[in-house]
């Protein structure tokens, strides 16, 4: 089997560094194009060995890129197209269905109950939205939570199937010795109480929220902020404004492998936390907390499906917090004073091992591409009109 992933953008974000994850452990033979930004996922995708190709998308209505699309598809004699996105599964079916790709699936990845990928969902947005997913075969969703969002905006149940984002939960494993040469290599003073964040650094993660919450907390807790995006300088801002910007380290995107040439990498910048919050209060699976855990790590999150669709005892190092700064800041200081616990895998963690995701993704392609081939929608018009025509003359 030939597969070609059809991505909006290859930067640093989650749906991105899920994808390169998800190819390491697919047993088919996968390209990659991206509509923009082949940025440091393309690196990373080439030095796994994979194919990646640009598609030189200008913006949303760059119509010219949707032939140049098309030949991609065509030339590279693909039997599945594999869409991730907003922007690329709306391209990417269209140029499947007119290239002539019978087996089109989509991920969805960031569905909100008010927003997809920082754009709100307006009545535009799910016009288009719906009107792409007719020309593809099947619609996965990262977790229950999105599966359900996808039914209340009409996409039909048994158009879904979910299969959870996964992670490489060895990875991920605490390593002391890691936690000591990362937490000197970032300057952090001996016995800070580290808390961290992980993710793109844009409105909608509400890292604002840590910030102040640490100006809540005694001077020897640090605020560790993992990730890039265009709030940087936004968040840089409001800790100097809360007094605590010498405590705050913001060590921009880290992709790759563990300390890498870019400096260290997820995992072991993970060993170096003591626990982690994500205030994002609308997420669709909730990655960053599920790898957080894999390190063993106490976690204190607003919205997180990958758990909310689990038992309570699968992560009982997690909690929910609703509520702000001073919310997140008390909690925070409740975990402190358990004291530290043994930086244990937990059951959720487990449960979303990426060789599980992978093997039921295989699932979804081999039944995509054993359904009958669908009606072109030019042919299913002239069908419909035809059946009117015989019921109206019978």
């Amino acid at each position: 089997m030939r597969a070609l992933h059809v991505i909006t953008g290859l930067g640093v974000g989650g749906a991105e560094q899920q994808l390169r994850l998800l190819l390491r452990h697919l047993p088919v033979d996968c390209d990659v194009v991206t509509l923009t930004n082949p940025g440091a996922v393309a690196e990373g995708l080439r030095a796994d060995g994979v194919r990646v190709a640009h598609a030189g998308m200008a913006g949303n209505r760059d119509l010219a890129a949707l032939p140049r699309l098309v030949r991609i598809i065509r030339s590279g004699g693909y039997d599945l197209v594999h869409t991730h996105l907003y922007r690329a599964c709306l391209y990417g079916r269209v140029a499947a269905r007119i290239a002539g790709v019978r087996a089109v699936v989509a991920t969805e990845h960031s569905l909100g109950d008010s927003q997809m990928e920082g754009r709100p969902l307006s009545a535009g947005v799910r016009a288009l939205y719906l009107a792409g997913e007719r020309l593809g075969r099947t619609t996965v969703a990262v977790s229950p939570t999105v599966a359900t969002r996808l039914t209340r905006w009409g996409v039909p149940a048994r158009r879904i199937t979910v299969v959870p984002n996964g992670i490489d939960v060895d990875r991920f494993r605490f390593d002391p010795a890691v936690r000591h040469r990362t937490r000197r290599r970032l300057g952090l003073p001996e016995g800070a109480y580290v808390v961290g964040g992980i993710g793109r650094l844009i409105t909608g993660k509400r890292f604002d929220t840590a910030v102040r919450a640490l100006a809540l907390l005694p001077g020897d807790c640090w605020l560790l902020l993992v990730g890039g995006g265009p709030q940087e300088h936004v968040l840089r801002r409001a800790a100097q404004q809360a007094g605590v910007a010498d405590r705050v380290l913001l060590t921009g995107e880290r992709p790759g492998l563990p300390d890498g040439s870019r400096g260290p990498g997820l995992p072991a910048l993970a060993c170096a936390m003591d626990a982690l919050v994500s205030p994002s209060p609308e997420e669709a699976f909730g990655l960053a907390v599920v790898e957080a855990l894999a390190s063993g790590l106490p976690v204190l999150y607003a919205s997180c499906p990958a758990l909310e669709d689990l038992p309570p005892h699968a992560a009982p190092a997690a909690r929910r917090v609703t509520g702000g700064p001073a919310a997140f800041a008390r909690a925070l200081a409740d975990v402190r004073r358990q004291g530290p616990r043994p930086r244990d895998v937990p059951e959720a963690a487990r449960q979303y091992c990426i060789t599980r995701s992978a093997d039921r993704l295989m699932d979804v392609y081999a039944k995509a591409l054993s359904a009958p081939p669908p009606l072109s929608p030019s042919l299913s018009f002239r069908s419909r009109s035809r059946s009117r025509q015989e019921a109206s003359t019978s």
